[in-house]
């Protein structure tokens, strides 16, 4: 029997710069935020668009590397898996989240920094 995994993998565009967070530790976070598109036709036969976003995060080497090739509007393919957390929020309420911890991207299109 396989053991279930927890796999998800994703092409979309980045909504914003990437946000690099140094911890003391030597240890570095890439914050990304993942736009992901379908188009279909709605009931009266137009086109519409569904767009989802995703809240990405990559740790270590592969966060240096992003954040220095991806910029808003970069296309990227990632793997990762899904995480749930929560936090408190300034006002001490209890917040939820969902993160993609990313393993591996995948550079695509023409959007990249100068290197």
């Amino acid at each position: 029997m396989n053991a279930l995994r927890n796999k998800i993998q994703l092409i979309g565009n980045l909504g914003k710069d990437p946000k690099m967070v140094e911890f003391g530790n030597g240890k570095t976070m890439l914050n990304l935020s993942l736009a992901t598109s379908e188009s279909y036709k709605d009931k009266n036969g137009k086109v519409a668009t569904d767009t989802q976003w995703h809240r990405l995060v990559v740790w270590g080497k592969l966060a240096v590397l992003a954040n220095k090739y991806l910029q808003k509007g970069s296309q990227v393919a990632v793997d990762g898996r899904l995480t749930n957390r929560s936090f408190k929020d300034k006002d001490g309420k209890q917040r939820y989240i969902t993160e993609v911890l990313v393993n591996d991207i995948l550079f695509l299109g023409a959007k990249r920094k100068a290197a």
